[in-house]
């Protein structure tokens, strides 16, 4: 296993430093490794295509879905793809194996009111809470994922032009605007932060207590302790913070290609998922308004009956 791990390790280097990729990323690509680490027999060089379907196999019988499973894949063949590289194995085992599909599963939004009373009602004025006020208004104004979040700093927003500049997946950057109710979050946070850094060098937007970056656990924790304190009752995460943000752009604007640009999405078919989203909000008005929709609801006068 020491061997294994030092090619994780080694890999993980890897993507942090040659192809830039977040420590979020990274983690996840450890974490899957790992996995299939735990199960695989032979070292890596050895495995072989069948090893890697019985892995399949295997974490599927114990509740892995099919996305987790395509992930992991995916992983390893980015993976193998390095080994070859170093010269550490020959082939991709990998390569030609696919995880069982499963279900489409469309992403969580809240709905405007509850944005609205998220964002409308600040947990206090200290300090943390002025930091997490302005992080809830960048998350859901600019639809930000939590590593580009996570990845600000002091530089990255301009008040003067209400821009933020945010580097997203393939360390690809992207300006944004920024709306007044964020701009303001935000200048109330940077005159509390200087309460917090210490250090003159540290750049990062959004510190911890102690003046440090924050993590990607520390903002997890802070947005469910925003949601428990304004009484939302579903789980609160960055990703739903986004996905909202997509939702209801879209449901106002109809521009899909406007969101694919907001988004980041280096293509336009990963932002189709959020047409998906916006048929349900017309197929309630529908059922809510339309009369033929209210008859064929009740049961009683359709003719099929």
């Amino acid at each position: 296993m020491s061997d294994r791990q030092a090619a994780i390790d080694a890999f993980a280097r890897h993507l942090a430093s040659e192809r830039r990729l977040s420590p979020h990323t990274v983690n996840h690509y450890r974490r899957d490794l790992r996995r299939a680490a735990e199960v695989l027999s032979p070292d890596w060089p050895a495995v072989t295509a069948h090893d890697v379907r019985a892995l399949v196999a295997t974490l599927h019988r114990r509740g892995l879905g099919g996305r987790s499973l395509q992930r992991l894949l995916s992983s390893l063949r980015t993976f193998y793809g390095y080994l070859i590289r170093e010269g550490w194995a020959r082939d991709n085992p990998a390569l030609d194996v696919r995880a069982p599909k499963s279900g489409k599963r469309l992403p969580k939004a809240l709905d405007a009111d509850q944005a609205r009373h998220l964002l409308d009602h600040p947990d206090g004025d200290g300090p943390l809470a002025r930091r997490d006020q302005a992080m809830l208004e960048l998350l859901y104004g600019c639809g930000l994922r939590l590593a580009e979040l996570l990845s600000l700093d002091l530089d990255s927003v301009s008040a003067g032009s209400a821009e933020l500049v945010v580097t997203g997946k393939g360390n690809k950057t992207r300006v944004l605007p920024v709306g007044k109710p964020a701009l303001k979050a935000l200048r109330a946070w940077l005159q509390a932060r200087a309460a917090l850094v210490h250090d003159p060098d540290q750049r990062a937007l959004f510190v911890s207590q102690r003046g440090r970056r924050l993590s990607p656990s520390g903002v997890q924790q802070r947005l469910r302790r925003a949601a428990l304190a304004r009484g939302l009752e579903d789980h609160l995460h960055p990703h739903k913070l986004r996905h909202s943000f997509a939702t209801h752009v879209l449901e106002s604007s109809g521009d899909l290609r406007a969101v694919q640009e907001l988004l980041g999405h280096a293509n336009l078919a990963t932002t189709q998922v959020y047409t998906h989203l916006d048929f349900q909000h017309l197929a309630k008005i529908y059922d809510g308004a339309h009369p033929r929709a209210q008859r064929r609801r009740g049961g009683g006068d359709d003719p099929a009956d």
